[in-house]
């Protein structure tokens, strides 16, 4: 007679152990439902500051990066200590999105116009160094962004980037 008391009891503690544990899965399972619902449901309705997807969309392809390659070497010559130097320099520009690309496109020689502006300053013996190089470059990118900027109310131009240095 203990023994079947005893097995009563143990029956009893695990039926509620189970009772307990489909409750608490019943418990996560809806708390899980309900947060994918309210995410789901702020993503369709524009979740991001109130834009819709395709502004979201646009917003991304404007920050795309872009590299626009100059048609051709940049070729000039510079003043040297003993001789005239030749100088061939060949440039991509990075953009952001494809408007951008477009307008350094159709402004390329306005572009190379500005380079030669400030190439025209410096000395061979300036740009024998790898500093000398770093001040050119950050000098036309200068440059080239104020004359994007008279011409398209923006600076197009984010990097300017050497793609290849020769000087003779």
């Amino acid at each position: 007679m203990a023994d079947e008391q005893q097995l009563e009891l143990k029956n009893h503690g695990g039926k509620k152990k189970l009772i307990i544990i489909v409750a608490a899965v019943l418990v996560l399972a809806l708390a899980g439902g309900g947060a994918w619902f309210f995410m789901s449901s702020g993503a369709k309705k524009g979740g991001h500051d109130g834009q819709s997807e395709e502004e979201l969309a646009a917003a991304k392809l404007a920050k795309e990066t872009r590299y626009v390659v100059m048609p051709r070497p940049f070729v000039f010559n510079v003043p040297g200590n003993p001789k005239d130097r030749m100088v061939q320099i060949k440039m991509a520009l990075l953009v952001r999105g494809p408007k951008n690309e477009e307008l350094a496109k159709l402004h390329a020689p306005l572009i190379e116009g500005a380079l030669l502006k400030v190439v025209t300053t410096y000395t061979a013996d300036e740009l024998l160094t790898s500093a000398g190089k770093e001040r050119l470059r950050a000098e036309a990118l200068k440059t080239m962004q104020g004359v994007m900027t008279e011409v398209s109310n923006e600076p197009v131009i984010e990097q300017l980037l050497f793609t290849g240095f020769v000087m003779q």
